[in-house]
């Protein structure tokens, strides 16, 4: 059973806030601020599916760079090297779709990142 309490944690590059979670599963909403972007990352021990809400990102997944439109959908694969970037003046908004054994921020292994963050 999913637990209904939601959070919000913000970042350097915006917000997330947890919708939805339960035992291999956690559901997002990420709001990327205009000018901004998340590192360049991988997780280990899950997979995402990124449903483009709101704005034009610019994702990088597995080696391949491409804007998206509302409405389309980009399946980042565990272990997959991914970023959204928003170069846009409009907020970005993706709803995640976590699925996985583990789904705890520490989870994440960053390759590059504009704030300088090490986890």
């Amino acid at each position: 059973m999913a637990d209904l309490y939601t959070y919000t944690e913000h970042r350097p590059w915006g917000y997330f806030t947890v919708l939805d979670e339960g035992k291999s599963y956690k559901v997002k909403k990420f709001v990327v601020n205009p000018g901004h972007r998340l590192s360049l990352q991988m997780h280990n021990k899950r997979s995402e599916i990124w449903t483009i809400i709101e704005g034009k990102p610019l994702i990088t997944c597995a080696g391949s760079v491409k804007h998206y439109q509302e409405g389309e959908h980009v399946k980042i694969p565990q272990g997959a090297k991914h970023r959204v970037e928003n170069p846009t003046d409009s907020q970005v908004v993706i709803i995640e779709v976590q699925y996985g054994d583990y789904l705890g921020e520490d989870d994440i292994v960053r390759f590059e990142d504009d704030y300088k963050r090490l986890v």
